[in-house]
């Protein structure tokens, strides 16, 4: 099952040509178009994570920004791919909401380089952890977890060059290393010569059995943020505008076991999902505007989560779903700026459940309910009801 799941996913254009004509020379590419909008009930006001440095939130995934209350229509999604020539494969997904116009991907990709290698340039999800390179209407929630909200926003983003090697083996082992401008959070957009953020990673799977499957990973991410903005509560309850430049470094853990009767999971299904991450994070930090302005300090902070997950398909057609998150601030330290700002040692958490409706593969409905406590004494209950549409051609997703 897991080969099956493998070659019909992504992963495929690593290891064979797409069943494309080679000798196309027209434009004839596959095209979709996203649909997807809610109805929101959940707390008004900006929230952030206490404990953790705001991320940006890069293209338009749904995190804990955007409206609050009423019927809002979500990014849609454009994706346009097509093989270039024998030897290159290109793939674009634009995010549009209101008048705003987001790549979220624009990579072109090696085809045949053989012994399983593979490069990606341009602008790309990264291959980090699991859900990284999953785009919203992939998830099986109508929102990220808390941990990647706090590593990148929503997800890293990538405009650099991806080489990855999938080892010819029965069980499934891939390497890969990319390496990045680093404009986006953790890093910072910089204007010099070299390489922002360097990421690694490392997944191996096989199947048990014809009824289960697993896949492990391991991943690096190194930046190094020049005046990264952000936003801290200082001791008198006012917002400080802060400034970091140092290194950022964190380990992504990821675990997926998925299930299905004799292999085929058209009828029932349940995958089982975790990550869990550890970051460290040492340079200056210098305040802006508040209280502290003009001064600066040595940062040091270490910091971790994670996210453990479970969907159910009962039937066809139909799934349930629960998530926890939660997150540890472990050691923030603000050196000389402790006297106007100081660590905390809550622990932001989480509890999602939903259950969707899909009367076909290009179609689905789903509620949400969640019991959010990211922020110190302002929990919120929050009701989702989202619709997610899909024109045109719909690719597989990976494992």
């Amino acid at each position: 099952m897991f080969r099956k799941c493998l070659v019909n996913g992504a992963v495929a254009a690593s290891l064979s040509l797409p069943a494309l004509a080679l000798g196309q020379t027209g434009f004839n590419p596959e095209l979709s178009l996203i649909l997807q909008g809610a109805w929101i009930d959940r707390a008004g006001g900006e929230r952030h994570i206490t404990g953790f440095l705001p991320a940006d939130s890069h293209g338009h995934g749904h995190g804990g920004d955007g409206p609050t209350r009423g019927l809002t229509l979500d990014q849609t999604e454009l994706v346009m791919s097509a093989n270039i020539d024998r030897y290159f494969r290109g793939y674009l997904n634009l995010a549009l909401i209101d008048e705003e116009v987001e790549v979220e991907e624009a990579w072109f990709q090696t085809l045949g380089l053989g012994h399983g290698f593979n490069i990606k340039g341009g602008r790309f999800l990264s291959g980090i952890g699991y859900q990284n390179e999953l785009h919203p209407h992939a998830w099986d929630f109508y929102d990220t977890s808390l941990m990647y909200q706090a590593l990148f926003g929503t997800h890293l983003i990538q405009d650099g060059l991806q080489a990855k090697w999938v080892a010819p083996l029965e069980t499934f082992l891939e390497f890969g290393v990319e390496a990045a401008r680093g404009q986006n959070f953790p890093g910072t957009d910089t204007d010099k010569r070299g390489i922002g953020t360097w990421a690694a990673f490392a997944h191996v799977g096989d199947d048990v059995g014809t009824s289960h499957s697993w896949r492990a990973g391991l991943s690096h991410v190194r930046a190094k943020p020049e005046d990264r903005d952000g936003e801290w509560e200082d001791l008198w309850g006012e917002e400080a505008d802060l400034a970091f430049t140092g290194s950022s470094r964190a380990w992504v853990a990821d675990f997926v076991w998925k299930w299905a009767p004799e292999g085929n999971p058209t009828r029932q299904n349940l995958t089982l999902q975790t990550e869990y991450f550890r970051r460290t994070e040492r340079g200056e930090m210098e305040c802006e505007d508040g209280a502290c302005m003009g001064e600066e300090g040595d940062y040091r902070a270490r910091q971790s989560g994670w996210y453990a997950q479970g969907v159910y398909q009962f039937m066809p057609r139909w799934r349930v779903g629960y998530r926890y998150d939660r997150l540890q601030s472990d050691s923030v330290n603000f050196g000389e700026l402790e006297t106007w700002v100081t660590g905390s040692d809550y622990e932001p958490s989480k509890h999602t459940v939903m259950v969707d409706y899909s009367p076909s593969e290009f179609s689905r409905l789903r509620l949400q309910l969640a019991r959010d406590k990211s922020m110190e004494d302002a929990a919120d209950n929050q009701v989702v009801l989202q619709y997610i549409f899909s024109l045109g051609a719909h690719g597989a997703h990976r494992f």
